[in-house]
């Protein structure tokens, strides 16, 4: 079985490795709360300090008038063999400090640093740790003391606020209360007690100190307090005898403090059939021994947390992705998986699994109909136009049975105007993909961690995008010019079979420029060009899905893997430079995967064999 000293050495080296790392939880409980701690809760001068002095054995608290702890102090103490004392702030972890008076001034200094030289208070942590052959292995919280009035150059709410920032640790069910009473007021009055037995009605997490015994009145003792019988607890009541000020001034060390309190004790008519169990040196085995049997307790649900936390820290690193290998394969590797995830997304929102496919058929669908159904064709076939058009294509010899090059010239100038409608199309198409690439990058989960990738993938999708555009606007301008290169032949002898309405038996040259004449070349010129535009509604739509979705769906990166193939290690790994915020994440998240593997196996090797 492991020794009590091991046990807590360990949870003590956790909680600090937590408190490096700034494992304090977030949602749900963290390890660091999940671990048994000590709060030192008392009123003002009820002799915290010294009680905390005495237990470590140093003198290194700032001391003073009013209220003196205006930060939480985090105080880990780490028992050693054979070694110099020394200390450790956690905000200047490469300094070891090894003279306590300048413990005591950093304490102030840094508790100046957050509050400024006031008498504000801060619930930012001080984390102090002392290794010392002098101490048990103990974590202890000292908390601000608990006041009843604001005094000058404080909050009115300064009162409730030391209150609860006291109870934000005290509340927590894996804490101990150490709470701290004068011997020289009356117990019924102790903030501490009175706080205690708020948070812990049972008691089973309160241990109570009742201090300054030595400057009660004369006549008077402490024994119905400290045997239980003013105010009873789980655990027994223990007695401190602090240093007076008078051995303060003379620097009388701790060491002999600590003999001169046992002296005390063993001396007193009182007291003395207690003395065993009584004093600092008592007081910190008896807390440090309950604190093994709290840990061994609950090692159950701490394993069961720190396996809860491991899943949920791998399922996080799973979803931010993994390191990637150094070298050039590896890269390679996670370059073409993160364009293939990416190119799957893009597919499905072509396909339907997404939306956004939708909006191209709209356009052949929609826009295209409506774009034709704009064409200014009633004028330019007007009757007007048409007599212009043919006078100008006869020239000086009058067409001899029907104007076959003034047809051709309508012909030609109807068709030129599909060719805005059949680019706009192309354009349209274009926009949508165009977007659709952008929202597929976003949505692709696997490239938020490669800004530099994905501005990569993004920009050799869109010049594979723009090269499938000018295909496509070649293609169906071509559409359109074939149309005008070669006529219908057969749609236009069956105009010559019908006979005409009205005709003048006079000749052509009579009837040339008639009304009923030019009717009917605009008439027949109209007909063939709805035969055109039903055509083109059908052609091309089928072109610009060949050149361009299709295309997009097939080829749209695989320039971009060749090109990628082609490149170098250093290159690969520019384009797989991730965002600085992710990386720092993913480091953070390793780091505390790590601490709580380590602490489970550690815990699990430290209590049970």
């Amino acid at each position: 079985m492991a020794t009590m000293e091991s046990l807590i050495g360990l949870v003590n080296k956790i909680q600090r490795a937590c408190t490096v790392l700034g494992d304090h939880g977030g949602e749900g409980m963290s390890l660091w709360e999940a671990l048994p701690t000590v709060a030192v809760v008392g009123g003002q001068s009820s002799g915290k300090s010294s009680v905390l002095e005495s237990v470590v054995g140093r003198d290194f608290l700032p001391r003073g008038s009013g209220i003196v702890t205006r930060r939480p102090l985090v105080l880990q103490l780490h028992k050693i063999e054979g070694q110099s004392e020394y200390a450790e702030f956690l905000h200047a972890s490469k300094k070891r400090f090894t003279d306590f008076e300048a413990v005591r001034k950093e304490i102030a200094d840094e508790t100046d640093r957050i509050t400024g030289k006031t008498k504000q208070i801060s619930n930012v942590p001080i984390h102090l740790s002392i290794y010392s052959p002098n101490v048990v292995n103990l974590t202890l919280i000292d908390l601000p003391g608990l006041t009843k009035v604001a005094i000058e150059g404080q909050q009115e709410s300064i009162v409730e606020d030391i209150e609860m920032m006291v109870r934000s640790y005290v509340e927590k069910p894996n804490c101990i209360i150490l709470a701290i009473s004068p011997a020289n007021q009356d117990i019924a009055t102790s903030d501490a007690i009175k706080l205690a037995r708020e948070v812990d009605p049972t008691g089973e997490r309160t241990f109570a100190v009742l201090t300054k015994l030595d400057i009660m009145d004369k006549g008077t003792n402490a024994l119905d307090v400290l045997e239980g019988r003013a105010y009873k607890l789980q655990h027994p009541w223990v007695g401190i005898v602090n240093r007076s000020q008078a051995d303060i001034n003379k620097q009388v060390n701790m060491m002999s403090a600590r003999q001169k309190e046992q002296e005390y004790f063993e001396s007193s008519p009182e007291y003395g059939h207690l003395a065993h169990k009584m004093g600092s040196e008592y007081l910190a085995k008896l807390l440090s021994q309950h604190l093994e049997v709290v840990i061994r307790q609950r090692i159950p649900s701490i394993i069961a947390l720190i396996n809860k936390t491991i899943d949920e820290l791998n399922a996080e690193l799973d979803r931010i992705g993994r390191p990637i290998g150094v070298d050039g394969g590896a890269q390679l590797y996670t370059i073409l998986e993160m364009c293939r995830a990416f190119d799957r997304i893009f597919r499905e929102h072509l396909d339907g699994g997404r939306p956004g496919g939708s909006r191209i058929y709209g356009v052949f669908d929609h826009q295209l109909p409506a774009a034709l159904k704009k064409l200014p064709l009633d004028r330019h076939l007007s009757q007007n136009n048409v007599r212009k058009v043919i006078s100008e294509a006869d020239g000086y010899q009058p067409h001899l049975i029907a104007p076959e090059q003034g047809y051709r010239r309508l012909i030609d100038g109807s068709l030129g105007y599909f060719k805005g409608p059949a680019e706009a199309s192309v354009d349209a198409v274009h926009f949508i993909l165009k977007e659709l690439v952008r929202k597929s990058i976003v949505e692709t989960e696997e490239l938020k961690r490669f800004p530099s990738l994905q501005s990569d993938i993004a920009a050799a999708a869109n010049d594979a995008l723009e090269r499938f555009r000018d295909e496509s606007r070649r293609t169906v301008l071509r559409l359109v010019e074939m149309e005008s290169s070669y006529l219908t032949v057969e749609f236009f002898r069956k105009l010559q079979m019908e006979p005409e309405k009205n005709a003048n038996p006079t000749g052509p040259n009579a009837d040339r420029y008639t009304d009923n004449h030019l009717k009917r070349i605009g008439s027949n010129v109209t007909a063939y060009i709805n035969m055109i535009c039903d055509s083109l509604k059908n052609t091309i739509p089928k072109a610009v899905v060949y050149c361009q979705v299709l295309e997009a769906k097939r080829s749209l990166l695989n320039r971009f893997y060749a090109q990628v193939g082609m490149k170098e290690k250093e290159q690969l790994g520019k384009m797989l430079d991730e965002d600085p915020s992710l990386m720092a994440k993913r480091e953070s998240i390793a780091k505390r995967l790590d601490l709580y593997k380590s602490a489970r196996d550690e815990i699990d090797s430290v209590a049970w064999k």
